[in-house]
């Protein structure tokens, strides 16, 4: 029994010391990771440039509120956190920061005042930004951002976990790479594409997995998980790496196309994918985006030879895709329509055929593709029973503009119709999702407010 209490008294104050280092040692940032050249001053529209690779507008703008001035709610497993103003506002932006403090808030997770964000920030691969983008974003938001006054709300989260101070020890855990770049692929320009995925586009936030302290697992080419997959609020973001890639079976001018506009052949973006093409890659350059296609390719092991142009010009005639023998059992039942299809199918038929066909292939660059379409299949089915409910949006871009549209049928079909219809398309053409219930549709529904709001053409589901 002593040998027990000496042990716990051990661990108690082991565990005392620790909480009074985390609170009472001053935390340090960490100083610029390299000196821009005597007199260097960024180039015009060079810090807009780095915010539209950074996707800012897209996280620190509420639905109805002005650009950067924060107030958007995160889900997180935790609670909700709301992201902060950004403007040049004195007193609830950032209008007070000096560049270091700017500096820390991107590579440590630190405010002006020396407390920590919530790692809903993506500090972590914004750690890895150049000191002249840097530089030029600070310069961006104090000289050319208007100021707004909007005071953002506190976390909603339940103790301990809206004690930032505690913040510290994650990042003891998480922050375990140097800050700066350095390209490991042996090419410019691929270099180029690694720093723009790893860096300021923090591709790793969403499509990393995540560790047991909810830190990113592979947040560089080099390590193992990286772009392996993982989820953000509540939606899958496929593996771009690996033999579950989708992206692996795209021609790159395909992946180019995607990433520049959002859809392509087979898919369009939607969800969070849908935001950051339309706050973020539709303004960087061909060079660029074709940068990053090369280099998702090559870190993958795959050709990367460059295409011609990120996105083809048009007007295209692009003929609907043929069926291929995985779904080809599924197009002829589809297509003969004989008295004895599933309901499933039958309402398939009534309901999506006309933009989807029976291939389950869609319309290149308009109507997404069903069959191996990493939505339709994903184990997390919040995403597709809601777009069948609510219907969804894709914007239009510069170099497509007509936005894309698919209704809702949460007043047209019954949740037993839709689970019908849901567990159809997750089966035919050779997928392989599992069935879904009309008690997990009556869930989804009953979240129809949220949901609803989700499609107000802010490109989500």
């Amino acid at each position: 029994m002593r040998i027990f209490l000496q042990i716990l008294l051990a661990l108690a104050v082991t565990g005392g010391l620790v909480m009074a280092a985390i609170i009472l040692i001053p935390v340090s940032r960490t100083p610029m990771s390299q000196l821009p050249p005597e007199g260097w001053e960024p180039e015009a529209g060079a810090g807009e440039y780095v915010m539209r690779a950074g996707d800012c507008i897209a996280c620190h703008t509420a639905d109805g509120g002005a650009d950067l001035a924060g107030g958007r709610p995160i889900e997180s497993p935790l609670g909700t956190i709301y992201t902060a103003n950004i403007t040049p506002d004195p007193e609830t932006g950032i209008g007070g920061w000096t560049l270091d403090q700017f500096r820390a808030a991107l590579v440590d997770g630190l405010r002006a005042d020396g407390s920590h964000l919530y790692p809903a920030m993506p500090y972590e691969n914004f750690r890895f930004m150049t000191e002249t983008d840097i530089r030029a974003l600070y310069r961006f938001f104090m000289e050319e951002v208007p100021p707004v006054r909007n005071a953002v709300k506190e976390p909603e989260l339940p103790f301990p976990f809206n004690q930032r101070w505690g913040l510290r020890a994650l990042n003891w855990l998480t922050l375990r790479h140097d800050s700066g770049f350095t390209g490991t692929m042996g090419d410019p320009v691929l270099d180029r594409g690694q720093y723009l995925v790893e860096g300021p586009g923090h591709c790793a936030a969403c499509h990393s997995p995540r560790t047991v302290y909810m830190g990113q697992d592979g947040l560089k080419a080099d390590e193992p998980a990286f772009l392996t997959g993982g989820y953000i609020e509540g939606q899958e973001a496929p593996p771009l790496r690996g033999p579950q890639s989708v992206i692996r079976k795209w021609p790159i001018g395909e992946l180019t196309a995607f990433l520049a506009t959002g859809r392509n052949f087979a898919s369009t973006a939607n969800g969070e994918m849908g935001l950051v093409v339309e706050h973020s890659l539709q303004y960087l350059s061909d060079e660029d985006i074709i940068a990053m296609a090369r280099f998702l390719k090559a870190q993958d092991g795959q050709p990367h030879d460059p295409p011609e142009t990120a996105v083809p010009e048009g007007p295209l005639a692009l003929p609907p895709a043929g069926t291929d023998q995985a779904g080809e059992a599924t197009t002829r039942m589809l297509s003969m329509a004989p008295p004895y299809m599933p309901l499933g199918a039958r309402l398939y038929l009534d309901n999506c055929a006309q933009c989807h066909f029976v291939t389950g292939r869609g319309s290149p660059d308009i109507f997404p593709a069903l069959q191996g379409n990493s939505l339709v299949v994903s184990e997390e089915v919040t995403p597709l029973i809601s777009i069948i409910l609510h219907g969804a949006k894709v914007e239009g871009t510069d170099k497509r503009p007509m936005p894309l549209v698919m209704q809702g049928y949460a007043d047209r079909l019954t949740d037993s119709e839709i689970a019908e219809l849901a567990s159809f398309v997750r089966q035919a053409w050779g997928n392989d999702g599992t069935p879904v219930s009309a008690e997990d549709v009556k869930e989804i529904r009953a979240q129809e407010p949220a949901l609803a709001q989700q499609k107000d053409g802010s490109g989500r589901p």
